[in-house]
Formats: C-alpha cells, structure tokens, sequence
C-alpha cells in the first residue's frame, strides 16, 4: 500500500525539489446509500465519506505557474500551466479539475497569486462512480486554503468545486458529491436536503454487517454519458408541471401530487424520469428514517426498491449494475443492494451480515464473471471523515 512517505519521495523525484517543505492533503471518495438522481431534481440523498480518495502533496512557489503531475496518470507526466491560462484543454485531462477550481476561486475574488506544485495520488478506483472527480476537486480546494492561507469555509469550498464541475469541465453534476466529500464525519451518513442544503448527520450503526462497494469495471466517462440527457427530461417534465403547480423543483412533491398531475407531462419517458425523481426522493425519507430506529433490514429492502426505480424508471443500470445487483440479492446474508453514482457502469453498494463477506465476495465475482465475461472488483469499505490537511 502507498503511503504519504512514499508519495512525498516521488514528489520530491518528479519536482526535483529536494530539502523544501511539502504538505499533504486528502479528500475521500464517496457512495450514496439512497437517494439516486434525486440531488439536481431539488431532493434528498444520504450519501457518506469512505476511508479512501485522492492525496496530495503540494508546496508553493514564488511564480505564476502552476505544475501538476498525476501517480495515477504517470505517461500524461507533468501537466503545467499559468494563473492567467486558466482555460479547459483536452489533452490536459485529468488535470483540467484543479484547473477549474483554481479558476472557481479566482472568480470568486480569492487571490490567488502564487503558483502551486501538487503530486496527486489517488485509490478510488478510476471511472467506478465513487466519485474521483469531485474528489480531486476538494483536495485542491484544501491545497488552496491551505498553502495560500485563504479563508473560505467549506461549504464555499463545495459550491465552487460544484460551479467548476458544471461550468469548466461541462458535466452538469448535482452538489452532493462535493458535500459529501467535503463534509464527510467518520461513521455518519448525511441527509441533504439538495434544495436547501439543510443537512444532519446520522449514526450509521450498521450492526454485524458491512457495507460492500462491487465496481463493475464498465468504465464510463460522466461526461459523455446520458447524465445531462437524463436532467433535461427532468427539467422538461419540471416545467410542465409547473403550468399548474407552484413548485421550484421534483423534490418538493409527494407521490399523491405526483400521480394526481402527471398527465401534464407530455412524454411518457419524461413522465417516467419525473417518477423517479418523486419516488426516489421519499423513499430516502423513510429509509433514512427507518434506519435510525436500528431497522437495517427495512432499510434494505428501501434499497432494492431504489436500484428497480433507478433500472425501470430512470433506466440508468445497465446489464452490468443490473446482474451485480440481482446475483446479490440472491446471495445469502444481504441485507440490500443497489446501483451507487451516476450509473451506466461504475458500482453498486451492498449492506451484507459480517459472517457472509466473504462468500458474497466469491460467489458474486464468479457468478458476475461467468456472465459478463469480465471481472468485478469488490471493496470492503468504511465511513470516513471528509476533505482536510493532514498532519
């Protein structure tokens, strides 16, 4: 396993600036329990921080430039650029994401007047849908306040790693990646309210079980995926509700209201998306609910119903996520399953009894092998404390 030891020693090696004082930083991955596709339609999610993400080690200097350099994307090798060339390139790649924070902070008016060496490394695993992106973005946030001694709190920090996903890099992400992320506390879950951005942690006492993240291994790029297409039928479905209604977003409806006014969508897709929407939104409600009482098992079955909504409805699984999710629920000692992320490849996220880990773990992998032709990476995974400097 890497250590922050190592990472410096490659730092040093990459920058070739032996003898100066470096500082680390790291912001976790992230996965959603439930609450899918709901945090841009105005809903709810209760998503938690993981105990792995993305590390950075970063010094200042004296110029306007600005070098970073990826462990996970060696043969890109240093990708450099100026405080006044903050503009997306697509053979920067990765690297346009702190690019695009560093130009967030700027346009809120931080000054920013130094460059920045950073050396990243991350262990979420690439393209798997816990989030890598938004995580990178609040590691460079930190690096920022940190080394240029900024005073931004973090949820300023949040809604301009948010502003730099949307408007830079052009995926049009909802904020609970970059919350979560940002205000992750170890062994708590988050309820956010995506509208608001009221939140209240909760406990996540998972009694003799454990919470499995299988990354399918379909990689697939958020922003070529049919994520944007897939806000669009909400918005669309969105406006012509509000012909009749007075709301400002999906969220804000019970599934009573939804059913009495869904013929004022027009398509039957969009009328489908907006289900979802509603659907997903109280389910996490009540699963959130229902999980404070100690009712883990209730909780579970809140999670099947999410991944059948999130296949049927949203129609955003895939053959992938659908065969994870249907070898799990087979298999002995699960508690519930489910998609996690954005979807079309990527991971599910399973509650599995103690005593029955390691048999999930082989008879899922073998039996999703056996089917898929490929294999599925499985992660044992605990709740973490969010973005920060680390000592």
């Amino acid at each position: 396993m890497t250590s922050i030891q190592d990472i410096n020693k490659d730092f040093t090696n990459i920058f070739n600036n032996e003898g100066i004082k470096t500082r680390f930083f790291f912001a976790p991955g992230r996965v959603n329990l439930i609450g899918e596709h709901t945090d841009y339609n105005g809903g709810h999610v209760f998503p938690c921080a993981l105990n792995f993400g993305t590390y950075a080690v970063a010094m200042k200097r004296d110029d306007q430039k600005v070098r970073v350099y990826s462990n996970n994307f060696k043969d890109l090798g240093i990708i450099e650029f100026t405080l006044d060339q903050l503009v997306f390139e697509e053979n920067h790649a990765w690297a346009n994401y702190p690019k695009g924070i560093i130009k967030a902070f700027k346009d809120e008016g931080y000054n920013i007047d130094y460059g920045i060496d950073i050396l990243f490394f991350g262990d979420i695993p690439n393209g798997a849908g816990v989030s890598s992106s938004a995580s990178i973005e609040l590691v460079t946030s930190v690096v920022l306040k940190g080394l240029l001694d900024i005073d931004a709190d973090m949820i300023s920090m949040i809604k301009m790693s948010q502003r730099a996903e949307n408007e830079f890099i052009g995926v049009n992400c909802g904020i609970m990646d970059q919350f979560a992320i940002g205000m992750g506390k170890e062994g708590k879950a988050i309820l956010l309210n995506c509208n608001t951005l009221e939140y209240k942690y909760s406990n996540i006492a998972l009694k003799d079980t454990s919470i499995i993240i299988a990354n399918s291994n379909k990689r697939r790029d958020l922003a070529d995926s049919k994520y944007n297409e897939r806000r669009t039928e909400c918005d669309r479905a969105l406006s012509q509700l509000q012909k009749q209604l007075d709301i400002q977003s999906l969220g804000e409806l019970t599934e009573e209201q939804f059913e009495k006014n869904k013929h004022l969508i027009d398509h039957e897709i969009d009328r489908r998306r907006a289900k979802h929407a509603v659907y997903e939104n109280l389910r996490t409600l009540k699963a959130v609910e229902v999980l404070e009482k100690g009712g883990v098992e209730e909780f579970g079955k809140l999670m099947n119903a999410s991944h059948v909504s999130l296949r049927d409805d949203y129609e955003v699984t895939g053959k992938e996520l659908d065969t994870l999710a249907a070898l799990a629920w087979k298999q002995e000692g699960t508690i519930g399953s489910r998609m996690t992320g954005a979807g079309f490849g990527g991971c599910t996220v399973s509650i599995v009894k103690n005593d029955q880990v390691d048999a999930f773990i082989k008879n899922v992998g073998s039996q999703y092998a056996e089917i898929i032709g490929y294999e599925a990476s499985f992660y044992v995974v605990s709740i973490g404390d969010g973005a920060r400097e680390l000592e």
